[in-house]
Parts: structure tokens; sequence; C-alpha cells
């Protein structure tokens, strides 16, 4: 018993290797985080339309504030589906993206 317990009193773990394990845990609660504000950087928006402040130029500070200042709230209404961009703080609203997604119909697809 004295084995096992003079084995694992010690913290096992390098400098380097904790190091490592806490940047990790940084990463993984900052995605967390970002999936939980519904952050537009991970909501599939492509970089080329990332342009908040609408000067036809995407920058990288654009990009930047797509995964910590801007969210995206998504609605669907039947066969349409709204993006709707805004500022995290103050919910002030950048642009709504609609697309129109034709699904086929069930009572069709059941006769083939």
């Amino acid at each position: 018993m004295s084995f096992l317990k003079r084995r694992f009193s010690k913290a096992s773990f390098s400098p380097r290797r904790r190091a490592l394990l806490t940047l990790v845990g940084i990463v993984l609660l900052a995605v967390c985080w970002m999936g939980y504000i519904g952050a537009a950087g991970l909501s599939g928006i492509s970089s080329k339309d990332m342009d908040w402040d609408g000067d036809g130029q995407v920058s990288g500070a654009e990009i930047a504030q797509s995964y910590y200042a801007v969210v995206v709230d998504k609605t669907t209404q039947g066969n349409r589906t709204c993006s709707t961009y805004r500022w995290f703080r103050g919910g002030k609203e950048i642009r709504v993206e609609c697309r129109t997604e034709l699904h086929p119909d069930p009572a069709a697809a059941g006769k083939k």
C-alpha cells in the first residue's frame, strides 16, 4: 500500500506536460464558450462573408470578431432558413441572410 501511496502522491506530469494540458484546457473552454454564445465563426459562415463593417473588404480583425464579438441566431420557417448576425454586446443587428431549401415531398417519396 505504501508503494501505491508513494507512486501516486507525486505529480507525474513534467512542467512541459502541465503547460500543454493547461493550454488544451483553455482552448477547449474557449470553444465551448463560443458554442454557447453562438459565435458566427463556428456557424459555418465562410471567411469572405465576414465583412461586418460593410466596406467590401474582409480584414483579419473582422475574421477574429466572428469568433468573439459577432453571434448568429438561426431561425427556420417552413423551407426558409434565416441567419441573423448581430453584435454580442448591445445586440445591434448587422445583417440577415435567408435561403430557401427545397425538401422533397414525403408523400411523393413514399410512392416510389
